[in-house]
């Protein structure tokens, strides 16, 4: 099937950029009280699911043995800018395990923020991995492997121990069958898994109810939700969009961004949890895709809603300031 067009943009009257996407909205069991497009098209979530690979961290009791705080726990989630605070927080929980910043397999690269490049720019000769978006979820995997004796060498690797049971946890959550033939290597050399948008919407959702989970499982997921929640810069950074989604209405909505367009986002309140995949991979389209869509499960005439739907359809502005057209969301979203 051809997916709907779901964001516009465009320039002066005419719309310039349309893209194409699937968007799904499920409750913990499983009933899809919203769906646009193919949402059993397979999707790499990417850096989205981030939640997921963290879970062993809690449930094999590393994050009490190394005493890791409601910030550290959060970085574990984080697709970070590497801003100064990212990077501490980093260091700090491999140091609560023993280990430095030679013990991480993630690569090095500069921030793609901005501001934060430019930092890092006067102040760095080069990044190093405490840098890289994922150093704290691979600070995460080391300490987990440190607390139950894996050894941490190689455990980016497909078949090494930590990675067989983080894919082990995602098929519980989603239900979708992972191994080699939906594998590929995300941009931190993790293994990522294809698997229909709606399963990963419904994992978060059953991570946010506890439904379908068993109670250890539905402990360890909300705690991770919740300090994502309580300390949403260490999830992404300044002026990055899960930071700005989680701080409209505090407590109230768990958001991470992907790569190639994806988002996933849950509603404690509502018990709901929601995923988005911009066709052809566009951020800005994304994310005014998942505005929208947590939208629709706020009062119309609140605040919180009017906040959202104002991010969702924003104008662009040159660089002198000037008014050049917007980017929206279509009625494919309401309908």
């Amino acid at each position: 099937m051809q997916n709907p067009v779901t964001v516009e943009v465009t320039r002066g009257n005419l719309v310039e950029s349309r893209h194409r996407g699937m968007a799904v909205v499920v409750d913990g069991q499983g009933k899809v009280v919203f769906s646009a497009g193919d949402i059993e098209a397979g999707v790499f979530p990417r850096s989205a699911c981030k939640a997921m690979q963290a879970l062993p961290l809690i449930e094999s009791g590393a994050a009490d043995a190394f005493g890791l705080t409601t910030s550290e726990l959060a970085l574990s989630c984080s697709s970070h800018s590497g801003e100064d605070e990212h990077v501490r927080t980093a260091a700090s929980m491999l140091s609560k395990a023993g280990r430095d910043l030679t013990v991480l397999e993630c690569g090095a690269h500069w921030s793609s923020d901005q501001a934060t490049i430019i930092h890092q720019a006067r102040t760095l000769e080069k990044p190093n991995a405490l840098h890289n978006n994922c150093s704290g979820k691979h600070s995460g995997f080391i300490c987990t492997c440190v607390h139950t004796g894996f050894d941490p060498a190689g455990y980016v690797g497909y078949d090494h121990p930590l990675q067989v049971e983080i894919r082990a946890v995602m098929q519980d959550l989603t239900g979708a069958v992972l191994g080699a033939d939906n594998c590929g290597t995300d941009g931190c050399s993790i293994p990522t898994y294809a698997a229909p948008l709606r399963a990963w919407a419904h994992g978060f959702a059953k991570m946010l109810t506890g439904e379908g989970i068993t109670p250890e499982r539905a402990r360890a997921s909300r705690r991770l939700m919740d300090a994502c929640m309580a300390e949403p810069f260490h999830v992404a950074g300044t002026n990055r969009a899960c930071t700005k989604l989680m701080n409209v209405a505090p407590g109230k909505i768990f958001a991470k961004t992907g790569a190639e367009g994806v988002f996933i986002a849950a509603l404690p309140d509502a018990g709901l949890a929601m995923a988005v995949k911009c066709e052809e991979g566009t951020t800005r389209a994304a994310e005014a895709m998942i505005f929208a869509l947590i939208a629709r499960y706020f009062d119309k005439q609140g605040e919180t809603h009017d906040t959202l739907m104002k991010m969702a359809n924003r104008t662009m502005k040159n660089w002198n300031g000037i008014t050049v057209g917007e980017v929206r969301v279509t009625e494919t979203m309401f309908a």
